[in-house]
């Protein structure tokens, strides 16, 4: 859905120049240049964007659910671990960019929902990206958000990334995060409380080509994502009118459940030593979140998550 927006901004943008509205082009250039730094000073968020009524009919298609665990003091800032990536990270979306769900469950917090800086270089779509809470994923951009002082600040990170979107088959649950702890880092230096967030049935809502690691697919799709920074999945789902093919996400339900805060004190030098610790632990603490809630969703009792 984004890059199909991000398609059509383009586009109006390309129009613009090679049209008689070349100087808007111009204009709207002048401004990019003022205001590229702004992904990765907190966005520009508006609460009309995030409160259209398309948004409801959107979180109501799936439908997408937020399940709160525990009391998120809004006196500290927090660092929210998203999983899995899936193919279109609807749970993300639907609730951290969309109002109102998150602000109900936990008031005094706002989120901020980190994305791959590359989408801020696309004309028009930055701003609509901004408007609903989202902001660079770089080490500026998530530092800004954690410094807040006073807290109240929850970044919103896919630890997975776009590598792991190509694990997006339904029923897997393969999470690549054992080499990820740049977040573990930034939630030490920040003292940001880390959170571990589980989304199930994020992965049913696309049928991907079979990709095995290994295979010349596979091979393929991640050179061109270490290429590109970003994931090429071949996954289809419904259409309009038939369930059969098409770019329509099925009608699965999303239940996205926001664990316990695991407390972190603020270490501005963290050792590789105590990195590791704490990330053992949020593994930890990952594993019990999905061991605890996996029978409410529909995930037999012998299946578990899988690190790598």
């Amino acid at each position: 859905f984004l890059s199909l927006v991000a398609e059509f901004c383009c586009g109006f943008f390309v129009i613009l120049i090679l049209g008689n509205f070349w100087f808007l082009a111009v204009l709207y250039l002048l401004w990019l240049y003022l205001d590229w730094g702004t992904p990765c000073a907190g966005g520009r968020r508006s609460h009309w964007v995030r409160s259209w009524t398309v948004w409801k009919y959107f979180r109501e298609y799936f439908p997408i659910h937020l399940i709160k665990t525990s009391e998120l003091n809004p006196n500290h800032n927090y660092l929210l671990g998203f999983h899995p990536h899936g193919v279109l990270v609807a749970g993300a979306f639907g609730n951290f960019c969309t109002d109102p769900p998150f602000k109900n469950l936990f008031p005094g917090l706002t989120p901020y929902l980190h994305i791959m800086p590359i989408w801020f270089g696309c004309p028009f779509f930055r701003e609509y990206i901004m408007s609903a809470g989202m902001v660079s994923a770089s080490k500026e951009s998530v530092s800004h958000v954690l410094s807040n002082k006073g807290g109240g600040h929850a970044s919103v990170i896919v630890i997975g990334g776009a590598e792991e979107s190509l694990n997006a088959h339904p029923g897997s649950l393969t999470l690549n995060i054992l080499k990820r702890k740049g977040f573990i880092k930034m939630a030490l230096k920040h003292g940001a409380h880390l959170v571990p967030v589980f989304s199930f049935g994020e992965n049913e809502l696309f049928k991907q080509v079979a990709n095995p690691k290994g295979s010349w697919l596979r091979n393929v799709q991640e050179k061109l994502q270490k290429i590109m920074g970003f994931a090429l999945p071949l996954f289809h789902a419904r259409g309009v009118f038939q369930y059969s093919f098409g770019l329509i996400p099925y009608r699965q339900p999303i239940h996205t459940v926001v664990g316990s805060p695991i407390p972190v004190k603020q270490n501005l030098n963290p050792t590789t030593e105590e990195i590791d610790q704490l990330h053992a632990l949020y593994l930890q603490k990952l594993k019990k979140l999905f061991e605890e809630h996996k029978g409410n969703y529909g995930i037999p009792a012998h299946k578990s998550l899988i690190f790598e």
